[in-house]
């Protein structure tokens, strides 16, 4: 795909941006979490590994070469996880309270996805074949 890398970093960029965003407004507390806060830090800061993540994910699109694009595939699988369990742990109800999402919960969890894709879809037409010989 010929803009497959722009697109992932993009949506690298999109997962930068949505870590600072709200997430969950959470009524009992009247608070809302984001990547970085959560009451008493009980859910951890899971923006601050998602945007190493998504730097190593922008590296790795930018960088032409073949083991670039498969260090992509690892890095933007992991994130894709990550971001998983984090939606699940930041959603769930708990004692009969569920908190309300934000738009910025369902960008963390799809902007990943949209990075595994594109990471699996690198410019071809540039990148050596296995077996050719140079020259």
């Amino acid at each position: 795909m010929k803009y497959s890398q722009w697109i992932g970093i993009l949506a690298a960029i999109a997962l930068g941006v949505a870590a600072f965003q709200r997430w969950t407004f959470y009524p009992d507390l009247k608070d809302y979490f984001t990547g970085f806060y959560s009451e008493s830090n009980l859910y951890g800061k899971p923006g601050k590994l998602m945007l190493i993540l998504a730097g190593i994910a922008i590296i790795m699109f930018a960088v032409n070469r073949v083991w670039a694009k498969r260090v992509n595939w690892l890095v933007c699988g992991i994130l894709a996880a990550y971001a998983l369990k984090t939606y699940i742990l930041f959603t769930t109800c708990y004692r009969g309270i569920c908190p309300v999402k934000q738009p910025a919960i369902f960008v963390m969890l799809l902007a990943p996805v949209v990075m595994l894709v594109m990471a699996f879809l690198p410019r071809t037409a540039s990148l050596p074949s296995p077996g050719s010989e140079p020259g």
